[in-house]
């Protein structure tokens, strides 16, 4: 969305997703009826990559829409000044009415302080001073969800470990617990959980993830990696990382004890 409006590109983005989920396909499915690669379906519906003519063209030809995907790309797409692909992931924040996020390595980006954030960019040596920017300012603009009218419900939970570990030094890390401590406490549609490190192995270990449900019903799923991320909403994968969550959900601590928790931790910073 563009000031608060739905785009064209938008719209075009959430119709693919919503054909495909009518007939019943995985985007596994989508992709050999189409003879794209799942991780162009994938791309294209998390908006990370603009659908081009051919792959409409497959698309309107495997459901039998009668051309109306091609025509939105030309008819109207094409008029967006700001088109969902150049956003990616945060089009489907946008959409969706709950997130559900897990992190073993990093605070999560959209409870992450500037200071915290720079600090995680400038740590990668292959990006140039101009991209660490330009990831900043969309890290920061992506938090934007979190005071907008129709918040998402938002559960987050982290690894002890993220909180233990020095980021940009040692005054960041007092910031960025006690950025955490306020929002766990004054965000009345935020939740914060820690596994104590204290736990023993977990299956969240393995890596972090995003659920998403999305205003229409949809349920997404996001693997986060070193070069972009996946978008997944096969029944399966939903299953398994459904199961995980709930896995690791039951190793944290309660909100209460995570808030008390996160207390200690930004003291220890100081």
């Amino acid at each position: 969305m563009a000031g608060g409006q739905t785009t064209a590109a938008a719209f075009l983005v959430s119709e693919l997703r919503r054909a495909r989920a009518r007939r019943g396909w995985s985007q596994e499915e989508l992709a050999k009826a189409v003879n794209y690669s799942p991780s162009m379906v994938s791309a294209v519906e998390l908006g990370q990559q603009p659908p081009t003519p051919k792959y409409l063209e497959q698309f309107d030809k495997a459901l039998d829409t009668g051309g109306i995907f091609g025509r939105m790309l030309t008819e109207l797409v094409s008029l967006d000044k700001a088109q969902v692909w150049q956003r990616g992931w945060r089009a489907i924040m946008a959409e969706s009415w709950a997130l559900r996020w897990f992190e073993p390595l990093h605070v999560p980006g959209l409870l992450q302080t500037e200071a915290y954030a720079r600090a995680v960019f400038e740590s990668d040596p292959l990006l140039d001073p101009g991209e660490i920017e330009r990831r900043l300012v969309d890290r920061m603009s992506s938090q934007e969800v979190l005071y907008v009218e129709k918040t998402p419900r938002i559960a987050a939970v982290l690894d002890e470990s993220v909180l233990r570990r020095q980021v940009g030094g040692r005054k960041v890390m007092h910031e960025q617990v006690q950025h955490l401590v306020r929002l766990a406490v004054e965000h009345p549609h935020l939740r914060i959980q820690v596994v104590p490190r204290s736990a023993e192995e977990y299956p969240g270990l393995n890596g972090p993830f995003i659920l998403a449900s999305m205003a229409d019903g949809v349920e997404v799923a996001f693997l986060g990696g070193q070069i972009g991320g996946q978008e997944l909403d096969g029944a399966a994968d939903l299953l398994r990382l459904q199961r995980t969550w709930e896995a690791t959900l039951a190793v944290a601590l309660p909100p209460q004890e995570s808030i008390e928790l996160l207390k200690e931790l930004a003291e220890s910073w100081s």
